[in-house]
């Protein structure tokens, strides 16, 4: 048996945020177990963690495979940790297998701060593919080392994209799409777009905070700002610019407790 967890990431109640499948375990299992526990949960991602000295390893899992670092899940992860497992902690560390990225996860009231790698993006060039795949032409493209930016005049325009994601997933560039754009009510709003990996949209991206929290301090002149990821489930993401770091910070729901039968014949 192993011990399952299903929490909504960057939610004030359930039915919000980012759901999330989460797997705290002994020791680590075969990578190949772990991809088909993440195809039969076919969550965006599903988190595995184990106690490794003083922090936790983390590997995230998409249907699609895994991916190098992933915001929400880590989030749900810490949650599990601290409300389970960690009872009398407030931080909790954790190594990344993948990347080898160090991620802290603070407990703050009922925030919980992540502190993650900033990642600076880069000025790119819009070709039609995109604009047609998108079904909008934004005013500017950036690019980081693994995603394509898209920053549109509007917010309004962000909220009503409706992508062609078949077309989306043949753009060489960029692992996933992130459409963004500045807000009245909240700093900045964005959505998150991830066909290559089986994931047509993301319901809310902690990762994508990474590089849309230095392009809109660029942009707004603010360290701290609070995004809103405007897609039909909708979440609430609060950030601050700490130069090389970023923190990610939003509230977490319990959805479901279980087991998963890996072992039975």
């Amino acid at each position: 048996m192993l011990k399952y967890y299903v929490a909504d990431a960057f939610a004030d109640k359930i039915f919000e945020g980012n759901p999330a499948g989460v797997c705290i375990m002994d020791e680590w299992i075969p990578i190949e177990k772990m991809e088909k526990i993440a195809i039969e949960n076919n969550l965006s991602e599903t988190a595995f963690a184990v106690k490794e000295g003083d922090s936790y390893g983390l590997r995230w899992f998409t249907p699609g495979g895994e991916i190098d670092l992933c915001g929400h899940a880590t989030l749900a992860t810490a949650y599990i940790l601290f409300r389970f497992v960690e009872t009398d902690s407030n931080v909790i560390h954790f190594n990344t297998k993948q990347m080898n990225y160090h991620l802290v996860v603070t407990k703050k009231d009922d925030l919980y701060e992540m502190d993650f790698p900033t990642s600076i993006p880069e000025k790119y060039h819009l070709t039609d593919m995109m604009s047609d795949a998108l079904g909008a032409v934004p005013i500017e493209v950036l690019k980081t080392h693994r995603d394509l930016i898209f920053i549109f005049d509007s917010e309004d325009t962000v909220k009503n994209l409706t992508p062609d994601f078949s077309k989306l997933k043949e753009i060489p560039e960029g692992l996933s799409a992130f459409v963004t754009a500045k807000s009245e009510k909240f700093d900045f709003v964005a959505r998150a777009f991830w066909p290559k990996i089986n994931i047509n949209e993301d319901p809310v991206c902690g990762s994508m905070h990474c590089c849309l929290i230095p392009l809109w301090r660029e942009k707004l002149g603010l360290d701290k700002m609070v995004s809103r990821q405007v897609s039909k489930r909708g979440g609430t993401v609060y950030c601050e610019y700490c130069g090389e770091r970023v923190k990610i910070s939003g509230k977490v729901a319990l959805y479901a407790i279980g087991n998963i039968c890996v072992d039975e014949k």
